[in-house]
Protein backbone atom coordinates (compact mmCIF):
# COMPACT_ATOMS: atom_id res chain seq x y z
CA UNK A 1 0.00 0.00 0.00
CA UNK A 2 1.34 3.41 -0.99
CA UNK A 3 1.60 6.18 1.63
CA UNK A 4 -0.66 9.20 1.05
CA UNK A 5 2.20 11.43 -0.18
CA UNK A 6 3.15 8.81 -2.80
CA UNK A 7 -0.45 8.67 -4.04
CA UNK A 8 -0.47 12.46 -4.41
CA UNK A 9 2.81 12.42 -6.33
CA UNK A 10 1.49 9.71 -8.63
CA UNK A 11 -1.75 11.63 -9.26
CA UNK A 12 0.23 14.69 -10.38
CA UNK A 13 1.71 12.69 -13.25
CA UNK A 14 -0.69 11.77 -16.03
CA UNK A 15 1.53 9.11 -17.55
CA UNK A 16 3.58 6.43 -15.85
CA UNK A 17 5.84 3.88 -17.54
CA UNK A 18 5.15 0.21 -16.94
CA UNK A 19 8.67 -0.65 -18.14
CA UNK A 20 11.76 1.21 -19.32
CA UNK A 21 14.75 -0.30 -21.12
CA UNK A 22 17.70 1.96 -21.88
CA UNK A 23 20.03 0.16 -24.29
CA UNK A 24 23.01 2.14 -23.05
CA UNK A 25 25.94 -0.15 -23.80
CA UNK A 26 25.03 -1.90 -27.04
CA UNK A 27 22.21 0.07 -28.60
CA UNK A 28 20.96 3.48 -29.55
CA UNK A 29 17.47 3.57 -28.06
CA UNK A 30 15.31 3.66 -24.98
CA UNK A 31 12.12 1.58 -25.06
CA UNK A 32 9.16 2.58 -22.90
CA UNK A 33 5.91 0.71 -22.43
CA UNK A 34 3.38 2.97 -20.73
CA UNK A 35 0.81 1.78 -18.19
CA UNK A 36 -1.93 2.18 -20.80
CA UNK A 37 -0.09 -0.26 -23.10
CA UNK A 38 1.29 2.32 -25.56
CA UNK A 39 4.87 1.47 -26.56
CA UNK A 40 7.50 3.94 -27.73
CA UNK A 41 11.09 3.74 -28.89
CA UNK A 42 13.16 6.89 -28.41
CA UNK A 43 16.50 7.09 -30.21
CA UNK A 44 19.31 8.64 -28.21
CA UNK A 45 19.67 11.34 -30.90
CA UNK A 46 15.96 12.17 -30.55
CA UNK A 47 16.23 12.35 -26.75
CA UNK A 48 19.33 14.55 -26.85
CA UNK A 49 17.73 16.88 -29.43
CA UNK A 50 14.57 17.02 -27.29
CA UNK A 51 16.40 17.84 -24.05
CA UNK A 52 13.97 19.82 -21.88
CA UNK A 53 16.58 21.95 -20.06
CA UNK A 54 16.47 25.77 -20.31
CA UNK A 55 19.65 25.95 -22.41
CA UNK A 56 18.34 23.49 -25.01
CA UNK A 57 14.90 25.12 -25.07
CA UNK A 58 16.56 28.46 -25.79
CA UNK A 59 18.62 26.92 -28.62
CA UNK A 60 15.49 25.35 -30.15
CA UNK A 61 13.68 28.71 -29.98
CA UNK A 62 16.60 30.45 -31.74
CA UNK A 63 16.43 27.81 -34.48
CA UNK A 64 12.60 28.00 -34.66
CA UNK A 65 12.58 24.25 -34.11
CA UNK A 66 9.98 22.15 -32.30
CA UNK A 67 11.04 19.50 -29.80
CA UNK A 68 10.41 16.71 -32.31
CA UNK A 69 12.41 18.34 -35.11
CA UNK A 70 16.07 17.29 -35.45
CA UNK A 71 18.95 19.72 -35.18
CA UNK A 72 19.89 21.13 -38.57
CA UNK A 73 23.23 19.71 -39.74
CA UNK A 74 26.15 22.12 -39.63
CA UNK A 75 27.60 23.40 -42.87
CA UNK A 76 31.22 22.42 -42.19
CA UNK A 77 31.60 20.87 -45.63
CA UNK A 78 34.04 18.04 -46.33
CA UNK A 79 36.24 19.00 -43.34
CA UNK A 80 33.59 18.39 -40.70
CA UNK A 81 34.97 16.88 -37.52
CA UNK A 82 34.02 13.30 -36.74
CA UNK A 83 31.43 13.18 -33.98
CA UNK A 84 30.76 9.95 -32.10
CA UNK A 85 27.18 8.68 -31.96
CA UNK A 86 25.24 10.23 -29.10
CA UNK A 87 24.71 7.91 -26.17
CA UNK A 88 24.25 8.28 -22.46
CA UNK A 89 27.19 7.60 -20.19
CA UNK A 90 24.91 7.63 -17.14
CA UNK A 91 21.18 7.18 -16.62
CA UNK A 92 19.40 8.04 -13.36
CA UNK A 93 15.82 8.01 -12.16
CA UNK A 94 14.59 11.30 -10.75
CA UNK A 95 12.11 10.44 -8.03
CA UNK A 96 9.14 8.59 -9.50
CA UNK A 97 8.40 11.18 -12.16
CA UNK A 98 11.39 11.45 -14.53
CA UNK A 99 14.68 10.18 -15.92
CA UNK A 100 17.96 12.07 -16.40
CA UNK A 101 20.80 11.31 -18.79
CA UNK A 102 24.44 12.32 -18.81
CA UNK A 103 25.40 12.36 -22.49
CA UNK A 104 28.77 11.56 -24.03
CA UNK A 105 28.90 15.17 -25.29
CA UNK A 106 29.04 16.28 -21.63
CA UNK A 107 25.47 17.59 -21.39
CA UNK A 108 23.54 16.53 -18.28
CA UNK A 109 20.96 19.17 -17.41
CA UNK A 110 17.74 17.78 -18.87
CA UNK A 111 15.19 16.09 -16.65
CA UNK A 112 12.78 14.15 -18.85
CA UNK A 113 9.49 13.81 -16.96
CA UNK A 114 7.18 10.95 -17.89
CA UNK A 115 4.57 13.47 -19.05
CA UNK A 116 7.16 15.21 -21.26
CA UNK A 117 8.30 11.92 -22.80
CA UNK A 118 4.73 10.83 -23.46
CA UNK A 119 3.77 14.22 -24.93
CA UNK A 120 6.74 14.02 -27.33
CA UNK A 121 6.44 10.32 -28.14
CA UNK A 122 8.19 9.79 -31.49
CA UNK A 123 5.95 6.98 -32.76
CA UNK A 124 4.18 7.62 -36.07
CA UNK A 125 0.73 7.76 -34.46
CA UNK A 126 1.69 10.34 -31.84
CA UNK A 127 3.77 12.38 -34.28
CA UNK A 128 0.86 12.52 -36.73
CA UNK A 129 -1.56 13.50 -33.96
CA UNK A 130 0.72 16.35 -32.80
CA UNK A 131 0.95 17.68 -36.33
CA UNK A 132 -2.68 17.08 -37.33
CA UNK A 133 -4.75 20.02 -38.47
CA UNK A 134 -7.32 19.28 -35.79
CA UNK A 135 -5.18 20.03 -32.74
CA UNK A 136 -8.29 20.43 -30.57
CA UNK A 137 -9.20 16.77 -31.00
CA UNK A 138 -5.65 15.77 -30.03
CA UNK A 139 -5.73 18.03 -26.95
CA UNK A 140 -9.06 16.62 -25.80
CA UNK A 141 -7.90 13.03 -26.28
CA UNK A 142 -4.48 13.47 -24.67
CA UNK A 143 -5.12 16.08 -21.99
CA UNK A 144 -8.26 15.01 -20.14
CA UNK A 145 -9.60 17.43 -17.53
CA UNK A 146 -8.21 16.91 -14.06
CA UNK A 147 -10.72 15.62 -11.55
CA UNK A 148 -10.66 17.55 -8.30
Amino acid sequence: MLPDWAKLMRMNTLHQPASIKVHKTNGSTMDVVWEDGHAATYTFAYLRDACPCALCNEEREKQHRAVDQPVKPSEDGPFAMYKPLLRPTEVAMVGNYAIRFTWNDGHQHGIYSWDYLRAWCPCDECHAARHAKDGLEYDIDHHPPKVQ
